[in-house]
């Protein structure tokens, strides 16, 4: 089935396009922020992916003749209107952190400066974009922060939602440290390493197990990976892995041969694995695990001592499962009035859906050791004097302060369209992974633990927090 990324959108969407159209108020100048509100698994930090995803919708954003005329047969929009998205494009400004940063709950990581029609339909796919490679992107940081420097391949395309979801997963979860996959269309688009060996199916349609490895192995004698849990793992799986190498491996020098465990219980298998390669004189042998791998299982694994060289992690990788939903929110923050930016905030009774109003940026503040040690958001045109210190406050318990003598501050948002010319030069994929690495270098050890982790403050601007105050204060009903 083939469809327009103009079409990925709410159908509220164009409802209210269409009303806005015929209010007169397609051109009005509107701000609109992109953020989360809370870190999946209840982490300590998030990474920012799928920036260039969302770069290449908005640079290809156009309706179609089809697309006007499947809305035209709704019976609910005006034909001037209409004809207006015939020669739709977006205009305006987007703001956007680098792909493959370090974010935190409620600051802005995108902001779209727009004509109010343009903002609003562009809404949908920015946030399914961000929300899904963001998502997995996080997850992928966990296992591989788990897995304590040890290699990680992702190989979850068969429990994917969808073949979009395991190819811009798959790049997502490289972005954030993944070693490869197993998607070769990942691989043929972007660049993530792709690889993979036999299937339990290989070793089925063998008259035996021996057969079987001995036919892949003189097929592929630099990347020969025995599946060794296919009948009995250390009764005959690694009996016949053993034999093979040595029969023929060894004989040509091939330096390049692994066993995959994927069933039972795989610390006592790894280490029993390994106790008959040592024995055998087969050292350089390497183990890889795989089965419902997570970042706790990994974490256990490794706490027990199994000797695992390489963890293949699938459905709970590609899907996120333990908390597969993001959240990131889409929300007006000002508008355009007479030439001057009037802000405009969301009140609610849940607290954490009280928006923080105005056109803003984000700054991060380094200590002298080159680590992270807050976010700070200001007014658009704040200016902050690194000369002098800066003290920062708690946004809700605000007696609590800290001030920083001696520090650096990084602006995270970069223009990346300007009147709808894209101004960014978009990274290469190893660039953007070598950036998040360095961000998570950055980052204090106690934000990486998966219970309890470290409370980041990303706080307001005393400026920005006293414009927020008046506007709940005055749209109180």
């Amino acid at each position: 089935m083939k469809y327009r990324q103009s079409m990925v959108v709410d159908f509220y969407e164009l409802t209210m396009a269409n009303g806005f159209f015929l209010e007169g108020k397609k051109d009005k100048i509107v701000y609109f922020d992109l953020y989360f509100r809370k870190t999946p698994d209840n982490g300590g930090y998030a990474i920012f992916a799928g920036l260039e995803t969302m770069i290449n919708y908005i640079e290809n954003l156009h309706f179609t003749k089809e697309d006007v005329e499947y809305l035209r047969k709704q019976k609910l929009f005006d034909e001037e209107f209409l004809k207006y998205l015939l020669d739709f494009k977006f205009t305006g400004d987007i703001y956007a952190f680098k792909e493959g940063s370090i974010m935190f709950p409620n600051e802005p990581v995108v902001t779209v400066k727009a004509k109010l029609i343009e903002a609003q339909i562009i809404e949908t796919f920015l946030l399914q974009t961000i929300n899904h490679q963001s998502l997995i992107a996080t997850k992928a940081s966990r296992i591989k922060f788990a897995a304590q420097g040890k290699k990680v391949l992702e190989m979850g395309a068969r429990r994917a939602h969808g073949e979009s979801s395991s190819i811009l997963g798959s790049r997502a979860a490289y972005i954030a440290g993944i070693d490869g996959t197993s998607n070769v269309a990942s691989d043929q688009l972007f660049g993530v390493p792709a690889g993979g060996t036999m299937a339990h199916s290989w070793v089925q349609l063998f008259d035996n197990e021996y057969e079987a490895f001995k036919a892949y192995a003189k097929h592929y004698p630099n990347n020969s990976t025995f599946l060794v849990d296919t009948y009995d793992t250390l009764g005959s799986g690694v009996p016949n892995a053993i034999k093979v190498i040595k029969e023929i491996l060894l004989p040509i020098n091939a330096k390049n041969y692994s066993i995959r465990i994927d069933s039972g219980d795989l610390t006592y298998l790894a280490k029993q694995a390994r106790k008959m390669f040592d024995e055998a004189g087969l050292p350089d042998c390497k183990i890889i695990v795989s089965n419902a791998l997570d970042e706790r299982l990994i974490q256990t694994l490794i706490t027990q001592g199994a000797p695992i060289d390489l963890f293949g992690v699938g459905e709970r990788l590609i899907t996120a499962k333990s908390d597969p939903v993001f959240g990131s929110v889409y929300k007006l923050v000002a508008i355009e009035r007479n030439n001057k930016i009037v802000p405009k905030i969301k009140i609610s009774d849940n607290e954490e859906k009280i928006t923080t109003p105005h056109f803003k940026k984000v700054y991060r503040i380094y200590a002298e050791n080159g680590k992270a040690e807050a976010d700070i958001i200001t007014l658009h045109d704040e200016v902050i004097d690194t000369n002098e210190p800066l003290t920062i406050f708690d946004q809700y318990s605000t007696w609590k302060t800290k001030t920083y003598e001696k520090y650096t501050l990084v602006e995270m948002q970069k223009p990346i369209f300007l009147a709808g010319k894209k101004v960014y030069e978009l990274p290469t994929l190893k660039e953007v992974r070598d950036f998040a690495e360095k961000g998570l270098n950055g980052l204090w050890e106690e934000l990486r633990r998966f219970d309890f982790p470290h409370k980041y403050y990303v706080d307001l601007s005393k400026k920005l927090w006293d414009v927020k105050q008046k506007l709940i204060k005055t749209n109180q009903v």
